[in-house]
């Protein structure tokens, strides 16, 4: 089976009622997508399937996108102001920091099924049920129920706050594909020659058609944010941004191993050293990128959280976010968070084992290679 852009664009059009929405940067995006994963991902027939219905998902969503706001162009006048954005490396903290965050009712967070059918824009009755949330939450437990590994690792549900790379990965410019597939060619362009600003321009787009009805206060993560943070900023000037901070060995053993997870969903011929050089390579732009942006924009441009410490007092690290910004807790925001704890403690959903050894790495290795960003950072180290 051959990927091609014609196959994608005559399945999204089969489930549109107007023809797709292919923009020339999109279309740039989805070219580098195609021909990597014919030429270089070494999918097997299933994964071959799945990517298609990928591509043909996406291209459906920001067609869909699209179209609705083309019908009410008044959306685009509304302001999105202060939104808060999450990241760090993975596997840092970032999930449960915007689980917390989520729990304020004030917040307004980007839910996993908006991701999947977003149009039309939900009412805030229809944010947490309703025909479309079912419909992805039952997606969500045939997951739990066949590849119960990867929600030891990494589970949302369907009214989960997701990822907002998943309001750029229409565009076909999202860290996600390079993380599913081995994307040599894509994952070069991806990351030093692509213009980032369009796929945020979307994702802004993306977030005042969601706000039309369910309004709030926009409360965001995505792992990957340090690969584009002048675009994000250029986009929102006013964003909130805070970074999550863990040793890099674990974020690597942790990250290489979640990887490895997907990947094998989609091929028989999955290569351990592959991941592991992608994420350092990776790993190693993000944190010279976010070096960059403080140094242009000042060392306090980005409110810095240790893992360490969301592990031993979770709620403490986020009054410190709220103190930060200037911003009151109310003592129902609080309740709820404790709620969230009480009902998903750490490992609800299975244990996750990993180790550097197995990707080809060590300890020392890793900590040589960030010894400047755990110095930076004063970042604690598992010697255990």
């Amino acid at each position: 089976m051959t990927l091609t852009l014609e196959a994608v664009l005559n399945a999204a059009a089969k489930q549109l009622p107007e023809p797709p929405v292919l923009d020339a940067h999109a279309r740039e995006g989805l070219t580098y997508l195609l021909a990597d994963l014919n030429q270089h991902a070494r999918l097997h027939e299933r994964g071959m399937q799945s990517a298609l219905g990928d591509l043909v998902q996406n291209l459906i969503v920001r067609s869909s996108v699209e179209s609705y706001l083309k019908k009410n162009p008044q959306l685009l006048e509304n302001k999105i102001e202060k939104p808060l954005f999450v990241f760090g490396l993975p596997r840092t903290g970032t999930t449960l920091v915007i689980n917390l965050l989520s729990a304020d009712p004030m917040r307004r967070c980007f839910l996993r099924w908006e991701s999947q059918t977003p149009t039309p824009p939900p009412k805030p009755e229809e944010l947490h049920s309703g025909p479309r949330f079912e419909k992805s939450q039952e997606m969500t437990d045939l997951s739990l129920k066949y590849a119960p590994h990867i929600s030891a690792i990494h589970h949302e549900d369907a009214d989960s706050p997701t990822e907002c790379q998943f309001l750029m990965s229409p565009t076909f410019l999202a860290e996600v594909y390079d993380s599913k597939y081995h994307l040599p060619n894509y994952q070069n362009w991806f990351l030093h020659e692509a213009d980032y600003l369009p796929s945020f321009e979307f994702h802004k787009r993306y977030l005042q058609l969601l706000q039309a009805e369910a309004p709030g206060r926009w409360t965001l993560k995505n792992p990957w944010h340090p690969l584009f943070l002048n675009e994000l900023t250029s986009v929102y000037p006013d964003a909130q941004l805070v970074m999550t901070h863990r040793d890099p060995a674990e974020v690597l053993a942790s990250g290489c191993s979640l990887l490895w997870a997907v990947r094998n969903m989609f091929s028989d011929d999955v290569s351990r050293e592959e991941i592991a050089d992608t994420l350092q390579r990776t790993f190693d732009l993000m944190i010279q990128r976010m070096m960059d942006y403080r140094e242009r924009q000042g060392w306090d441009s980005i409110h810095d959280v240790h893992y360490s410490d969301v592990m031993k007092d979770p709620l403490a690290s986020i009054r410190g976010i709220y103190e930060r910004f200037g911003e009151p807790l109310s003592a129902e925001a609080e309740t709820a968070m404790v709620g969230y704890m009480a009902a998903n403690p750490k490992g609800k959903h299975g244990k996750h084992h990993y180790s550097l050894e197995e990707f080809g790495l060590s300890r020392e290795g890793v900590w040589q290679r960030y010894r400047d960003y755990l110095e930076c950072f004063n970042i604690n180290v598992n010697h255990s």
